[in-house]
């Protein structure tokens, strides 16, 4: 939307297709084709649209395997149970003397067995282990870890980035035994 410079606010010109992703959004990732549905609340009709992950992507273009897409969600909700990922608030009310970081079981157990995962793959400080941990647990995108993250504080072209995280989930793909049945025997 064009906006006039001597009515600030004020939007002239073309309304944007609020049926859509908007072009801001588009430019970060694409979209599924919509799926219509019907809000469960009020009745009322809605387009629901998926954004494209990572995995599902190199799914798409075939770099990896379905056994390999498997691992890494497999992986990722290892993480989110771990609640490695999850943003801190801060109480509205606090007591004193307690502490409100108290772990689950389910998180404990979680946690060691992410431990295992990543120590298998040489530790988070190893290129599989940053790479799974930053694009498939932190949701991050291949590019933005391999400008940002790299290995060892060297940038990385993302294609190699790309390779490296195709071998981290072949790995897991040995760990989660997801192997096929031709290669398990």
């Amino acid at each position: 939307m064009a906006v006039n410079p001597k009515r600030r606010g004020k939007p002239t010109g073309e309304r944007e297709d609020l049926s859509k992703p908007s072009k801001w959004r588009l430019q970060h990732g694409g979209f599924s084709e919509a799926v219509r549905g019907v809000d469960p609340d009020t009745g009322c009709p809605v387009a629901h649209r998926r954004a494209v992950d990572t995995l599902g992507l190199l799914l798409a273009n075939g770099s990896i395997t379905p056994q390999m897409h498997d691992a890494g969600v497999m992986f990722r909700a290892l993480f989110q149970r771990a609640a490695h990922d999850r943003v801190r608030t801060m109480p509205l009310l606090r007591v004193g003397g307690t502490s409100l970081d108290a772990l689950t079981e389910s998180q404990s157990v979680a946690r060691e067995k992410l431990a295992q995962v990543l120590q298998l793959l040489g530790g988070i400080s190893s290129p599989a282990g940053s790479i799974v941990w930053h694009v498939i647990g932190l949701e991050n995108s291949i590019r933005d870890w391999a400008l940002r993250q790299g290995w060892s504080g060297r940038h990385m072209h993302p294609a190699q980035a790309q390779g490296l995280l195709v071998g981290a989930l072949g790995m897991l793909v040995a760990q989660f035994r997801l192997l096929p049945r031709q290669h398990a025997a």
